[in-house]
């Protein structure tokens, strides 16, 4: 390819004005109360969604890159949430987060998930990062909690839930909070200079690709027993679950591509030479199981261990990971054929997914990549959009803490000398 799109300025630009639409947008997710809550398709909040953890932790992570970007009225958006984290998202009495508040205020389930503190520690970790108050006394309160409470055991891996006074833990093991802990660890690692971190992601990271999605030919089971049994029929009578879809979720794999070549990035010399070869093979049997395999272009939200489409509507996180994957491959690798796919999937999001009347994007689109609301109604949050719009523009990084320049010590000097040549 002649002018690879990430590498060309004018595309950049064209990226950093498509994060401030997002930023835009995703301001009047603020709930004056308790954090921020779940938005409709033209930006106004769903009250009836209350106010969840998950959602009000992505918001703050990237109100808080958006700070360390430098732009206005931003901090105080991160500073909003910080709050909401220290204060009623907060169980006082038992430790940790809840899943969420309802319309009354109140907490909303009993469980403490691994996912809801992954983006709680992640969250921190960016707030901290950023200098914002209270982000550095939050990430210590949120790395105890995983440290002392979801630790499974000498396994290197995490539970899933307990009910609310960490009685009781769910009987199940799940792949997503995983990956979710290890983009968190990463961040953390970054805002810290703990490298203990580092080893916690490669451990996981090992055992959920290098063992399990390896030894499935790259269909990545995302669901265990509580002793770490693949459960490959999990989910049968919901096949699309938001969280724990039955099958093969396309989207994780280029997820996890993206984070085994950031892993790579933070451990330095260290890392083992697998991290950038599973990567590969991650995005490959995601582009070739995924993309464009039931008659029209996108990628199907689900497969089965046949590879048969099951869940055929279309996520935008699903083809927001493709081109965050794509390009940080591209930069790994210098190949051409990941330069090729970028410039294809933005071409699609473009003209799908992106919601240039109304704002943000379209969260689902049917098999006719017409606006679909099966799995997700509205437009929740931007994380995934708004993560895909900045990093391009960054140097290569372990995570975009240390991307914008906010981890210990700010970035490496080979970060900072690639930051000299992408401006």
């Amino acid at each position: 390819m002649r002018h690879p799109w990430p590498d060309l300025p004018f595309h950049r630009e064209w990226l950093r004005s498509e994060a401030l639409r997002l930023l835009s947008f995703a301001a009047h997710a603020q709930r004056p109360a308790d954090g921020f809550g779940w938005l409709d398709d033209r930006g106004a909040l769903l009250p009836a969604h209350g106010t969840p953890t998950w959602i009000t932790c992505r918001m703050t992570h990237v109100f808080a890159l958006a700070d360390l970007m430098g732009v206005p009225g931003t901090g105080p958006l991160a500073d909003h949430g910080v709050r909401a984290l220290r204060g009623p998202l907060r169980d006082a009495e038992h430790g940790g987060w809840y899943a969420g508040l309802g319309t009354d205020g109140r907490p909303e389930g009993t469980a403490k998930s691994a996912y809801d503190h992954a983006f709680v520690l992640l969250s921190a970790a960016s707030a901290a990062a950023a200098g914002r108050e209270g982000g550095r006394e939050l990430l210590e309160e949120a790395a105890a909690v995983i440290e002392e409470r979801f630790g499974d055991g000498s396994t290197g891996r995490y539970q899933e839930s307990w009910d609310r006074a960490w009685a009781a833990p769910e009987d199940y093991r799940g792949a997503n909070s995983h990956m979710h802990l290890v983009e968190a660890f990463l961040a953390t690692a970054d805002a810290t200079g703990d490298r203990a971190w580092l080893d916690r992601a490669l451990d996981i990271a090992r055992f959920v690709v290098h063992e399990v999605a390896a030894a499935h030919d790259w269909r990545l089971p995302e669901h265990f027993t509580a002793d770490w049994r693949p459960v490959l029929d999990y989910n049968t009578a919901e096949r699309a679950h938001p969280f724990r879809p039955y099958g093969v979720t396309v989207g994780h794999l280029l997820e996890w591509a993206r984070l085994l070549v950031q892993l790579e990035l933070a451990l330095g010399p260290a890392a083992p030479a697998w991290l950038p070869v599973d990567a590969a093979a991650l995005f490959d049997a995601a582009v070739r199981r995924g993309w464009d395999v039931d008659g029209a272009p996108g990628f199907v939200y689900t497969h089965d261990w046949d590879d048969t489409p099951v869940v055929r509507e279309r996520m935008h996180w699903v083809v927001t990971e493709a081109i965050s994957a794509a390009a940080t491959l591209y930069r790994r690798t210098a190949e051409a054929r990941y330069a090729h796919w970028y410039r294809v999937w933005w071409d699609y999001a473009e003209r799908h997914f992106t919601d240039r009347r109304d704002g943000s994007w379209h969260h689902e689109l049917g098999p006719d990549n017409t606006p679909a609301s099966t799995v997700w109604v509205g437009k929740p949050d931007i994380y995934h959009a708004f993560q895909t719009a900045i990093l391009p523009c960054f140097p290569p990084a372990a995570s975009f803490v240390s991307a914008l320049g906010g981890g210990v010590g700010g970035p490496a000097p080979q970060q900072a000398a690639r930051r000299e040549e992408t401006r």
